[in-house]
């Protein structure tokens, strides 16, 4: 959220003498192709598409062969420049469209734009000022098509997108999964008017009905009843109104409630009906409040109805009306919940456990973090169909992106100032198409992450604290990352200030990017450092760690041929347990990597905790491997140099000499100390020659390496690349090993599989240790058989 113009309340004109902040708000505005426009009746919503010239480093493998390689290194670091693809929205009060526009044409250059697609009720009244502006012709697009369009790309492309608005939980917002096929639903857009449209696919949509009786008629029935012309102040006196003043209750006409009807004496019986028969002046907050029911309990039961004519449970909110509003959510919710039968005791109860216990016959209340800019999104990708915006996966870009902020001055502290501020939402086009692991169990109740930090302020507090602090050495690593680039320094500390700042908007609104947790935390950090140009801090690291590994595989594996089978098996777990030790994003490890380093594999192992583990189910894995092979095994990995090369290979190679085919997947991208897709080619193709069991399964295809899809030290199992998808297929895969605190512990633990899964971590942080019941370096070994098959187990991390 950037400040910027002011608007003087009294002449309600523009001080054109403060500039806009373009690095803040109209960024990458030079490299701008294509635009689209939202105007309503009080905010300007303004997309465009432009191409972003990045670094990433990439590896190349040396040719020894030749002596092209001055060093025993093996392979080269490169910084390369990489142009991808941006969509920016930006939100802003109409007051200040004449400025923005003089603002895009002086920035404008080497566009090839002609047309600007426009859509909203204000696109007719200020289409003469943006031709006049920008040189370009408007071209006004259906308002409806535009508001489908935009919720559908929404819903497909941020996870979460919907939620449900709880007013009084801990946490206002309860993100809801993104179901991987979005359709059908129900959108109810509350302007003016009501208009309810049900959505059965991308390009079919029906307005199935809709009310006269909307935003516009509180707005309207406010000014005339408070005097009050604005719509935000008529709301802020709504929030302070008690309606019971005004409302004539159940109890008011029977005494108390009526039973045999069901209807408990706190139920409004007659929106104003105390009006007609006290002899007596209402405050104005108290009208607005009885106002804000009375519509909102008619739109809901209008969505209710509808919603279970058209069998249809998911109904999103949207419009003016909303537009992120507590008041207007909670009325709303109140509403649907009555209505569906999910009704609290009175009408100001807490709502919060009858949503977290709603079942899925039930209408529920959706709301959306970036309804306000549906319509232009929406305008955006019909003047961009010739590009098939649609084919692409999209991602929310972190280090762009104002974030959902609260507008309630009694829920938060950071309460959103309505005048004078812009909001920006950035979306990175992403090189691989994402799709769900074809072996969820249910993809639909699939919830990556283990702990939500919005609803767990303790945890939330912690985990904020630890980011912080380990933002020196993310610094220093950045700049001892490009040696050669004397801005370096300058860029990490531009770094540090955005991350700072990110973390402390989190500090005070934790739903501003959906729900809160460790990989969104890292997600977001990994978001700014691509900011600056630092595509790969952990780049020198790794190198350094895989070289020095590499010496030891060859011992390493003679050692483990000469246990037998049984013991051999116990130390290929250790193996994997004691490589995973060696995590950079992990300060109680980091710092002893710093200290000490001649820090080795076997002193890894001499660290990891003695049987029984933290979570224990070797016995069961080890019966299992007594049986016949799997057919097929997906193991995600984790970090560089002795995780990979002395922890997992050894691993793979027995799986290999098993008979059992194996797929690693790597990261697409570079996050921390993990290996990426590249790197790892150059290491298996090294390994093999001198392996001969590596050499042959990757000779004879029954080892395959594919890149994940992600550029994070976590996983989301619901957005991995298609391609491994389609392999995972194809190989028939029946087991899933999942390796490091990153996927297997902060993700994936309760994740719920169609196969055979195994989830092995260290735990590298004391205090999630502690929470955990374990200790620093405690171990999670997690074997499942999923329900109905033999040998299932399961088990729980509680925290003590």
């Amino acid at each position: 959220m950037a400040e910027c113009l002011r608007l003087d309340s009294s002449t309600h004109t523009m001080d054109k003498s403060i500039t806009l902040p373009p690095d803040e708000i109209f960024r990458n505005l030079e490299n701008a192709k294509r635009f689209a426009i939202d105007i309503g009746g009080s905010l300007t919503k303004l997309a465009y598409y432009s191409t972003v010239q990045h670094k990433v480093a990439k590896v190349r493998s040396f040719d020894h062969a030749t002596k092209e390689a001055s060093s025993d290194k093996l392979y080269e670091i490169s910084m390369q420049e990489e142009v991808t693809a941006r969509l920016h929205f930006i939100k802003f009060e109409n007051a200040y469209i004449e400025t923005c526009l003089d603002f895009i044409k002086d920035h404008l250059v080497n566009t090839e734009t002609k047309v600007i697609k426009a859509t909203g009720g204000g696109a007719h009244k200020f289409k003469e000022l943006i031709e006049r502006k920008l040189g370009l012709k408007v071209d006004k697009e259906d308002e409806m098509t535009c508001l489908i369009k935009g919720c559908n790309f929404v819903l497909k492309n941020i996870p979460h997108e919907a939620f449900v608005y709880a007013k009084h939980a801990d946490s206002e917002f309860r993100f809801q999964t993104t179901y991987p096929d979005i359709f059908p639903y129900l959108l109810v857009n509350i302007g003016s008017g009501v208009s309810i449209v049900k959505v059965e696919s991308e390009d079919k949509f029906e307005r199935i009905g809709g009310s006269s009786i909307g935003g516009g008629t509180f707005w309207g029935l406010g000014a005339l009843l408070t005097k009050t012309k604005r719509f935000d102040e008529l709301l802020q006196l709504a929030s302070k109104g008690q309606h019971t003043s005004v409302d004539m209750l159940v109890k008011d006409i029977y005494g108390g409630s009526y039973g045999s009807l069901g209807l408990t004496g706190d139920l409004i019986a007659s929106s104003f009906g105390k009006s007609a028969t006290f002899d007596k002046e209402f405050s104005k907050e108290d009208m607005a409040k009885s106002l804000l029911h009375m519509i909102s309990n008619d739109i809901g039961q209008l969505a209710c109805l509808y919603a279970k004519l058209h069998n249809l449970s998911r109904v999103y909110f949207g419009g003016f009306f909303i537009r992120g509003h507590p008041v207007t959510m909670h009325t709303i919710t109140y509403s649907i919940n009555f209505f569906t039968k999910a009704r609290p005791r009175s009408s100001d109860d807490n709502i919060t456990d009858l949503i977290s216990q709603f079942s899925p016959e039930l209408v529920q209340a959706l709301f959306l973090r970036h309804e306000g800019y549906l319509g232009a999104i929406g305008a955006f990708l019909k003047g961009a169909e010739e590009d098939n915006p649609n084919q692409y996966s999209w991602g929310e870009n972190y280090a762009g992106s104002s974030g959902l902020m609260s507008v309630s001055p009694d829920m938060n502290p950071m309460q959103r100032a309505r005048s004078g501020t812009f909001d920006m939402l950035e979306m990175d086009r992403l090189e691989r198409q994402l799709v769900n692991l074809p072996l969820l169990q249910d993809p639909s109740s699939y919830i990556p992450d283990t702990m939500d930090l919005t609803e767990d302020a303790l945890a939330r507090e912690y985990w904020l604290y630890c980011f912080e602090e380990a933002l020196d050495g993310v610094v220093k690593r950045a700049v001892a990352s490009q040696p050669d680039m004397p801005e370096a320094a300058e860029r990490a500390e531009k770094f540090r200030q955005k991350y700072r700042h990110k973390l402390q908007t989190l500090r005070h609104q934790p739903f501003a990017y959906g729900s809160l947790t460790v990989r969104s935390l890292l997600d977001t950090r990994e978001h700014c450092l691509n900011e600056f140009n630092f595509p790969d801090p952990y780049s020198k690291i790794k190198q350094k760690e895989n070289d020095v590994a590499l010496k030891y595989y060859q011992k390493a594996v003679k050692s483990l041929e000469e246990l037998s089978w049984e013991e051999r098996q116990f130390a290929l777990v250790r193996g994997v347990l004691a490589g995973n030790v060696f995590d950079w994003g992990a300060k109680a490890v980091s710092d002893v990597l710093e200290s000490d380093p001649e820090f080795g594999f076997e002193q890894a192992k001499r660290q990891l905790e003695e049987r029984p583990w933290l979570v224990d189910s070797y016995d069961q894995w080890l019966e299992r491997l007594k049986g016949p092979p799997h057919k097929c095994a997906l193991f995600f990995v984790d970090n560089s140099g002795v995780d990979i090369i002395l922890g997992v290979i050894p691993f793979v190679r027995e799986l290999l000499s098993r008979g059992t085919e194996v797929v690693l997947a790597s990261n697409s991208g570079p996050a921390l100390n993990d290996v990426t897709n590249g790197e790892l080619q150059i290491l298996t193709e090294t390994i093999a020659a001198m392996d001969p069991v590596i050499q042959a399964g990757l000779r004879e295809d029954r080892l395959t390496l594919v890149q994940s899809g992600s550029s994070s030290p976590c996983l989301d199992l619901s957005r991995l690349d298609k391609v491994l998808a389609m392999v995972v297929r194809e190989r028939q895969t029946d087991l899933v090993i999942i390796e490091g605190m990153g996927r297997a512990i902060h993700t994936n633990y309760y994740a719920m599989l169609n196969c055979e899964s195994l989830k092995m971590a260290v735990i590298k942080n004391s205090w999630l240790a502690d929470r955990l019941g374990g200790k620093l370096f405690s171990v999670v070994f997690k074997y499942e058989v999923p329900a109905g098959k033999p040998s299932q187990h399961s088990t729980a991390l509680t925290p003590s």
